[in-house]
């Protein structure tokens, strides 16, 4: 590049810190390939000559227009697809031709024509094989200008019209050239195909195109010793677009504003696919939110229903102590006397009438009471389960712009895919019995150890029963046979009330403290179950918010880029 003025440097400066800015946005974010090499190529473009990169389907005779403009039969010419690889054309003292790959080769010429200004000649874009249309089509972000030529016997096909837009996309600055001329019979022929092309291209690209319609064939003619046909080669026109119109300060302007028509481009792309990943985190975040909120009703439900459950229990053990007050009041009696002397037959009928069937209620209690936090556990696991499979079911199908390995699509997929599946297994081995067991364990050592510390090995039934009859034992304790003398009307009523009084403070704190261990381990078993699901979910979790903040800096970051290349490309339309 030339030199340039304080006022050019300063933009080139701004556009390089711009353009590398769009970069990392981009990296970060998860670019596709292509697109960061397209970006890297157009910074790259920005130290080197004004790049003309000339298009079109095969025989309309680029290659030809090529050898029109540097005078001299360079190129091979054909009806037949003849250029396969994109041809780079440089200025050197000596015609050279060096692969580049195998899709590039450059060739450098002693033409004066190549001294400021780079061409480049890339397959037909409907050739039969379909990778040169690829390779031109990857070819055309790096270009400054773009030449495009069309046939005057098909003047802008379907094909012609597909690959302007791509074009187009790129914000390029496109110069039609209709080649061929010389087929047409009149001067009405050619102003209808000029015509043709610019309505068609008007509706492609916005804007009237500057269209040159030549004879390509004729021109080199001339240039080759057939001076006579020069003037109706109509090529001259051309020509004094390229050298003239395009002189050394629009070159300059367009080459600039080349790599911001690709900044640009890939802006607009990437906001609309980090549009459409908040669009798709928005279906998780609310799918998040309705699994906190089924969590939170899961929680609420359990806690209401494990207090109904409880009551149960509580209430066969305040049936107990009832029967408990009863009994002493029918046992302690004056005319019992003797019957109380029978400690074994008192303990005997204390069991049957007080203790009764209570550890066999109770069991059946904490078992239904078991059983129901298992089958409640299974049926939230189970819920998880359908609303992950209804969530990946549901964007089956969605197109999120695939970014390659470590896609965010990929991640996200694989994400709910690993959580789905963990949350398969958990339904699909869950073992109802085993669970039950364990949590009933877990329940008969806290109860047992808080109630009972001698009873630990014994089961909720037989706990209970060993308070309740060593209360009984306690109480028939207080009459010995020797003393039966002393007693009197005052003595047995004081020691039925003390015995009764001590009786139901043992049955009322094996109640207490029975009903308060309960409460404590299943109260820590629902906040495990809750906890355990959480765990599971809070990876897709943790992803889903991370991606949401990182896409709505991406999303600042753009917008904000956006911003200031529209303002750059404003002051560079002034130079």
């Amino acid at each position: 590049m030339r030199i340039l003025t304080p006022k050019q440097q300063i933009l080139l400066k701004d556009e390089r810190r711009l353009l590398n800015d769009l970069r990392v946005v981009l990296v970060r974010l998860g670019t596709q390939p292509e697109d960061e090499e397209s970006l890297k190529l157009s910074i790259q473009q920005l130290d080197e000559l004004f790049l003309i990169v000339v298009v079109g389907e095969f025989n309309s005779g680029k290659s030809l227009v090529i050898n029109a403009l540097l005078g001299q039969r360079l190129l091979e010419e054909g009806v037949t697809p003849t250029t396969t690889q994109i041809q780079i054309l440089r200025y050197g003292p000596a015609s050279t031709k060096t692969p580049l790959d195998d899709r590039h080769v450059a060739l450098t010429l002693p033409v004066e024509f190549l001294t400021e200004i780079c061409i480049v000649d890339t397959p037909g874009t409907n050739a039969i094989i379909r990778e040169h249309e690829t390779i031109t089509s990857q070819f055309v972000p790096r270009s400054d200008l773009v030449l495009f030529v069309t046939s005057a016997d098909r003047p802008f096909t379907e094909s012609e019209r597909v690959f302007l837009e791509y074009i187009q996309e790129w914000g390029k600055k496109v110069v039609f050239v209709v080649n061929k001329i010389d087929i047409l019979q009149n001067e009405s022929e050619l102003n209808q195909v000029v015509t043709f092309v610019q309505e068609h291209a008007r509706h492609c690209i916005g804007s009237t195109p500057v269209v040159f319609p030549v004879s390509a064939r004729m021109a080199l003619r001339a240039k080759l010793g057939e001076s006579s046909l020069a003037q109706e080669s109509r090529f001259e026109a051309l020509e004094q677009y390229i050298h003239q119109t395009l002189d050394e300060k629009n070159r300059l302007r367009l080459k600039l504003l080349n790599p911001l028509g690709v900044g640009s481009y890939l802006i607009k792309k990437y906001l609309e696919i980090t549009a459409s990943r908040m669009e798709l985190l928005k279906s998780d975040i609310d799918l998040l939110a309705d699994l906190e909120s089924q969590l939170a009703l899961y929680a609420k439900d359990m806690e209401h229903n494990f207090k109904f459950r409880m009551a149960e229990i509580e209430n066969v053990l305040f049936d107990m102590e009832g029967r408990g007050r009863d009994f002493f009041d029918e046992t302690f009696r004056l005319a019992r006397i003797f019957e109380l002397l029978n400690k074994a037959r008192i303990q005997q009928d204390f069991e049957h009438r007080v203790v009764a069937d209570m550890p066999q209620r109770l069991e059946k209690k904490a078992a239904d009471l078991i059983n129901w936090l298992v089958d409640s556990n299974l049926n939230q696991w189970q819920t998880v389960v359908a609303r992950l499979s209804e969530r990946r079911q549901e964007h089956k199908e969605r197109i999120l712009g695939d970014m390659g390995p470590g896609s965010f699509r990929q991640d996200r997929d694989r994400l709910i895919e690993v959580i789905g599946r963990e949350a398969r297994q958990v339904v699909e081995t869950y073992d109802k019995n085993r669970e039950a067991r364990t949590i009933a364990e877990n329940a008969r050592t806290t109860i047992a150890a808080s109630a009972a510390m001698e009873a630990g090995a014994l089961g909720l039934g037989a706990l209970v029963t060993t308070i309740a009859t060593t209360a009984a034992a306690d109480v028939t304790g207080v009459l010995m046979a020797g003393v039966i003398a002393a007693l009197g009307l005052f003595i047995i009523p004081a020691r039925r009330r003390q015995s009764q009084t001590k009786m139901l403070k043992k049955i009322s704190d094996l109640r207490t403290g029975l009903t308060q261990s309960m409460r404590t381990e299943f109260a820590r078993e629902i906040k495990r179950s809750l906890q355990h699901i959480e765990e599971a979910i809070a990876p897709y979790t943790r992803f889903v918010r991370a991606e949401r903040e990182k896409l709505l800096e991406a999303q600042n970051q753009l917008n904000h880029l956006q911003t200031e290349m529209g303002e750059l490309k404003a002051n560079l339309e002034k130079l």
